[in-house]
């Protein structure tokens, strides 16, 4: 049977790559920051996220977008995070529809041992990138991000 020359193609062998190399990353940093924080990654992902934002809340619709989930997943996620007390939804004042979800202190006080681990372990990864290469990948990974 002749192959098919399609799977050849440099671009999906380039994004074979992409997708290894995040979910070794995303393997690799969710063991340390549960060993060191027990908070899994996806949690600190949005505390993060919450203490970035404006007023330390965002949308369940941001937040979705941001994390690659559905609005029902972060749903669920949200909930449980919320009865953990690290995360509060707060109504919108000018649109009842909306709902936030904002940073607790109890979200803040665990983020920020939780960051210092994360950092650590990201220093780790990233040892032997030049500052060029950060700077480098930081650009082509925002244009992936926003497709320009």
């Amino acid at each position: 049977m002749p192959r098919n020359r399609t799977l050849d193609d440099p671009l999906v062998t380039t994004f074979g790559r992409l997708l290894e190399a995040t979910h070794r990353l995303e393997d690799l940093l969710g063991r340390d920051l549960a060993a060191t924080s027990d908070l899994p990654l996806t949690w600190f992902e949005v505390l993060l996220r919450l203490s970035r934002s404006d007023d330390g809340e965002l949308t369940m619709g941001e937040l979705s977008e941001q994390l690659a989930l559905t609005t029902g997943g972060v749903t669920r996620l949200i909930d449980r995070m919320s009865a953990a007390g690290y995360v509060e939804r707060r109504p919108c004042a000018t649109d009842r529809r909306v709902l936030f979800t904002a940073l607790t202190p109890e979200g803040r006080a665990v983020l920020a041992p939780a960051l210092r681990g994360h950092v650590a372990a990201l220093r780790g990864v990233f040892d032997g990138f030049s500052t060029t290469d950060l700077t480098r990948l930081d650009t082509l990974l925002d244009r992936l991000r926003t497709g320009s």
